[in-house]
């Protein structure tokens, strides 16, 4: 593996897509609401969000110790893949690949500051933000063994990413913002749940006290059910207190894909046999296809 391949990996570009598509969301919103795109502020604070993610996940490989890439079937979203041991490169490439992305991160917040396009609210969104993302993986919080690891990454991601990408254009709070983001970040808790199932054995003997772990597979499966078909409900709520339809309606899409994913885990639960690959995939473009139809749907109504 070479250095290139290396940090490609670790830098997990197909998260980091997903996170410039809900701070476009963000924008979208904005730009549905009649207001112009400031363009320049709209680069410094994808800028300031793609940073933040490199450092944590250069933070989550450096403390992933032992690695825990042990199954085979462990996802590459969930990060932590032992890739820095597989290469034979001392871990310490992590932590300085994190100070820098970090420090990019500070620069772009001075930034974003002396443009004058700062809010009270935009500020608290990058603090909870920062805090998340460092405490998701270093001691002594480290979310990620907490069984909050997948609650905040969920609110972060899902909400207060779009919620950002709105405040930096509009500098106010809007309901459409939070009927949108709330049911991604639902849809988002349950992708994160439905990952961890392949690599539950392995850490359960780990000890890392997951979500899933702290809930048992029984409960977790459960719980991923109500998310999948609350992540609709509620956006099916948005849209009868106010969401227009014409924006929330195509998000439905994946509705399908979603009561697919549910059939799945019941089987699971029946005894059949998983295959974790089409059950992750299936996950993620649920999750996926429902973020693009919002985004697209804001930036062309």
């Amino acid at each position: 593996m070479n250095w290139l391949s290396l940090f490609i990996r670790l830098s997990r570009p197909l998260v980091l897509a997903g996170a410039a598509l809900l701070y476009a969301l963000g924008a979208g919103i904005a730009h549905y609401l009649g207001k112009a795109i400031d363009w320049q502020t709209y680069l410094m604070g994808q800028f300031w969000v793609t940073s933040l993610q490199l450092g944590s996940h250069y933070l989550i490989e450096y403390y992933d110790t032992p690695p825990s890439d042990e199954n085979p079937d462990r996802t590459r979203y969930l990060g932590g893949r032992g890739l820095l041991q597989k290469a034979e490169v001392p871990r310490e490439i992590a932590i300085i690949a994190a100070a820098t992305a970090l420090t990019s991160t500070a620069v772009f917040t001075v930034i974003l500051i002396q443009s004058n396009q700062m809010s009270v609210a935009a500020l608290l969104f990058m603090a909870l933000m920062f805090i998340g993302a460092v405490f998701y993986s270093v001691p002594p919080i480290s979310l990620v063994t907490s069984g909050f690891g997948e609650i905040a990454t969920s609110m972060i991601v899902g909400l207060l990413v779009p919620a950002l990408g709105y405040q930096l254009q509009a500098g106010e709070l809007h309901v459409y913002v939070a009927m949108s983001a709330f049911p991604l970040a639902v849809l988002h808790f349950a992708m994160m749940i439905s990952f961890e199932f392949s690599v539950y054995i392995n850490d359960l003997k780990a000890e890392r006290g997951t979500i899933l772990v702290r809930l048992g597979w029984e409960r977790g499966m459960l719980i991923h059910n109500i998310a999948q078909l609350s992540a609709f409900l509620i956006l099916g709520l948005a849209t009868i207190f106010g969401l227009p339809a014409r924006i929330a309606l195509p998000a439905f899409l994946p509705l399908p894909l979603s009561l697919l994913q549910i059939w799945q885990f019941q089987r699971i639960a029946a005894g059949i046999k998983p295959n974790w690959r089409v059950i992750t995939l299936n996950g993620v473009v649920t999750y996926s296809l429902m973020v693009y139809l919002l985004t697209l749907a804001f930036w062309t109504r």
